[in-house]
């Protein structure tokens, strides 16, 4: 018995081309090229994961330090105080902290001096 793939060849043809819905010039228009650049893409998306990660961790770290030298310390040191005074709060928070609430960014800075102090 002879079995035709016509039915399931549209199928998959039909979703690469959707997924290239968009692209520019022929990328979005011919099949070979959609399925490349819908292949390019995916790669893209996959480093792009990695790399978003990386930069919003250096953002943080520009704002605690910019933070940080405002309360004479520098991003260093403000780590190693807050290590050593038992603050458990991460980068993203620390980060936020900085940017919104001056008051509470200069108490834990004290905290990091007390502690360094000791």
């Amino acid at each position: 018995m002879r079995i035709k793939r016509a039915v399931n060849a549209q199928k998959k043809r039909r979703k690469i081309m959707k997924q290239a819905k968009g692209y520019y010039a022929a990328k979005h228009t011919l099949y070979r090229m959609a399925k490349q650049q819908v292949l390019k893409s995916g790669y893209y998306a996959y480093v792009g994961r990695k790399q978003r990660k990386r930069d919003f961790r250096s953002l943080w770290i520009t704002r605690i330090n910019a933070g940080a030298r405002i309360n004479g310390l520098s991003y260093s040191k403000l780590m190693y105080g807050l290590k050593l005074a038992n603050v458990n709060l991460n980068r993203k928070v620390l980060a936020e902290i900085a940017a919104t609430d001056e008051k509470a960014f200069a108490a834990i800075c004290e905290q990091a001096k007390k502690a360094i102090a000791k």
